[in-house]
């Protein structure tokens, strides 16, 4: 990969762009936190050829919100199910506005 290619993919919100280090400055915690997190598998961070964690724009989003629930006194494991059963509702709203659409153009094209 060139350094043309990398430039490109720094819009990507999935590409691994973080160190551990940035990323945890870039959040206001510590590379603990994002042990923490990683450890109860809320994100899963990539790897780099040297084996150091990576983080992507939207992986930092979600551990964003983690720690939002975490300095609000909720408990980590438990903050990290709350942000995953979000994601998954929002997933599925997104899913559902998706078929609504689907059958709303499928009818007005019957008629």
């Amino acid at each position: 990969m060139t350094a043309d290619d990398s430039f490109g993919r720094l819009d990507d919100d999935d590409y691994p762009a973080y160190t551990m280090g940035r990323a945890a400055e870039m959040l206001g915690t510590t590379q603990g936190f994002l042990r923490a997190i990683g450890e109860a598998r809320l994100i899963t961070p990539l790897r780099s050829a040297g084996g150091h964690r990576r983080y992507s724009r939207y992986q930092l989003r979600i551990a964003a919100r983690a720690r939002e629930l975490v300095d609000q006194g909720t408990p980590i494991e438990a903050a990290c199910r709350i942000v995953i059963l979000e994601d998954q509702l929002e997933e599925a709203q997104r899913i559902n506005a998706e078929y609504r659409e689907r059958v709303r153009q499928s009818g007005a094209a019957e008629a």
